[in-house]
């Protein structure tokens, strides 16, 4: 949609992006579109606006985030809005989850930068003469993929919980938002594909092309890996069946048009591979260190991530309660902790609190992301003397305020070092969009729903669980086609914990209604001698319906614009 606009006001208060060269400072702007078309500094700090609208940490969900409305987490503090979903309370006026203004406010600032982003019209006299002159003008040809490829993403996250919204590329004045339409789930898929590819070859590959301080930039890499998971989410079974949608008289905004699911997998699974073809650049590799993944700012293996400045917010809200200032906040599940499997001799097998083996030390020799993702009891943290203690009167357990539902507490994401009290250690925290293991997995995924049997099945899912610092047994050759698929949403469930792909990946898998309907469950620990014992225990009815398999449109949009259609049995 192409609106024209005479009045461009824009402000911009503390957008820190910490991610792009001289992008992380505080700006304060109220420009028109000419006055910003007259300063380099000033279309930087546009970008920076652009940048900014990607959500991070503890901005999802008022703390909670998706994981606490799926069977990965419980939120502690139980008057969370979070809570809204889980018991399927939530409407239309009220979702918790709600990001419709947010992606379409990232959007409208993208709009605003590509139709203020002409190297001819940026009064650039300053550089003139210099070595500088010819960097800036490359700077804002290469800032405006970045700015497409930020726009693609926003639209992802709304289509992949909205189904088809209004596509808009120019700026709408108010005036004429009260004929926004729709636009169908296919245009807006190719949409976003086709704005990944034009980001793709106008953008350096990886981060690693940029100084050190413009780590974080889109990238080529970032481009073709959105592509990918677009493309999977495509294939999957939730954009080509609209028969949970009931009489839906548009299911176009819902699904696809029928067509070939083969050829869709082919191309998800060619998406996947295209990333993989660059791995000639090292930051590309896999990462062997599971641990510090989350808490090292650009590791090896991501794509993409938002850094943060050094701070302990996200500790704060995720220490165990029997810290200072610890506030309990995102506690896994049993239903988790269960499908990490354990090892017997040299195999590895599920995990069966049937087997007295198995439920005599339930928290060893388990698959290793297990303690580098979630803080069991008896486990230590931090350098304290004590254990961790959930059990009742423990040092983290009952009757303390906000001690754990489930048992456990969040290690992943979460620095140890820092010191709630004093600041102390505090880190710098980068939250990750796109790492290379996906990319595995979404090959191996889309292989095997149109080439079962495929050799490089095995070779990527592979190298997800069997590299360095994980070293859990590879993919037997014997799996149907079937048990491949249950091995790889497994993997997935396990290596992505937390990082936000339960939510949606349950979604377009239709699994929702059963996984997302399972109660919630915890872990009882006893204090028994001469070791603790364990009794898993449902916490927590939950409740999803198939309205739940995209979000509601916002009730004040659909007032607005009134050419707006909402989602099926909203």
């Amino acid at each position: 949609m192409k609106i024209k606009n005479t009045n461009y006001i824009f402000l911009i208060v503390l957008l820190i992006c910490g991610s792009c060269q001289k992008l992380d400072r505080e700006l304060d702007t109220d420009l028109t579109k000419d006055q910003l078309e007259t300063t380099f500094n000033s279309l930087q700090s546009l970008l920076t606006g652009v940048y900014s609208t990607l959500p991070y940490g503890l901005t999802q969900l008022d703390r909670a985030t998706m994981a606490s409305a799926t069977d990965e987490a419980e939120f502690t503090n139980e008057i969370n809005r979070v809570q809204l979903i889980n018991q399927g309370a939530w409407t239309a006026t009220n979702n918790p989850a709600d990001v419709w203004g947010a992606f379409y406010q990232g959007i409208r600032r993208a709009n605003l930068f590509l139709e203020t982003a002409d190297p001819a019209k940026v009064n650039l006299d300053i550089f003139k003469g210099t070595a500088n002159y010819q960097i800036r003008i490359d700077e804002i040809k290469r800032w405006e993929f970045e700015a497409r490829f930020l726009r693609a993403f926003y639209y992802f996250e709304l289509t992949k919980r909205y189904g088809g919204v209004p596509i808009i590329t120019d700026l709408v004045d108010e005036n004429d938002v009260a004929n926004l339409k729709r636009s169908t789930l296919e245009e807006c898929i190719k949409f976003i594909v086709d704005e990944c590819d034009v980001a793709a070859a106008g953008l350096p590959v990886s981060s690693g092309a940029y100084a050190t301080v413009e780590q974080g930039r889109a990238t080529k890499a970032a481009a073709l890996a959105l592509k990918s998971r677009v493309l999977l989410y495509a294939a999957s079974d939730l954009f080509n069946n609209a028969s949970w949608a009931a009489a839906y008289a548009q299911p176009q905004l819902i699904s696809l048009p029928a067509g070939d699911r083969e050829l869709r997998w082919k191309a998800a699974a060619d998406a996947a591979k295209a990333v993989i073809d660059l791995q000639a650049v090292p930051v590309l590799n896999v990462n062997t260190n599971y641990r510090t993944l989350f808490t090292t700012p650009y590791a090896t293996g991501v794509i993409f991530a938002r850094r943060t400045e050094a701070n302990n917010e996200f500790e704060l809200a995720n220490f165990s309660v029997g810290f200072d200032r610890g506030q309990g906040g995102i506690t896994p599940s049993q239903n988790l902790v269960d499908d990490y499997e354990i090892r017997i001799g040299t195999t590895w097998v599920d995990f069966d609190w049937n087997d007295a083996t198995h439920r005599a030390a339930p928290y060893a020799n388990r698959d290793p992301r297990l303690a580098l993702t979630v803080v069991t009891n008896g486990s230590s943290f931090q350098s304290r003397a004590v254990p961790i203690q959930t059990f009742p009167g423990g040092v983290d357990g009952a009757p303390k305020p906000n001690a754990t539902k489930t048992g456990y507490y969040l290690r992943k994401y979460v620095n140890e070092s820092t010191n709630l009290t004093t600041g102390v250690g505090n880190a710098v925290h980068s939250w990750i969009y796109f790492r290379i293991e996906e990319i595995f997995l979404n090959y191996a995924e889309a292989l095997n729903e149109y080439a079962p049997g495929n050799a490089n099945i095995k070779v990527y899912y592979d190298r997800v669980r069997t590299r360095a610092g994980v070293g859990l047994s590879g993919l037997s050759t014997a799996e149907t086609q079937t048990k491949v698929r249950d091995r790889i949403r497994r993997e997935r469930r396990i290596e992505f914990a937390f990082e936000d792909h339960r939510a949606w990946d349950t979604r377009r898998w239709m699994t929702a209604t059963t996984v997302l309907n399972t109660p919630l469950r915890g872990i009882n620990v006893a204090n028994t001698s001469p070791a603790p014992t364990y009794t898993p225990f449902d916490l927590e009815a939950r409740a999803f319906t198939p309205k739940m398999y995209l979000f509601p449109i916002p009730l004040n949009e659909l007032n607005i614009a009134k050419g707006l259609v909402q989602n099926p049995l909203w």
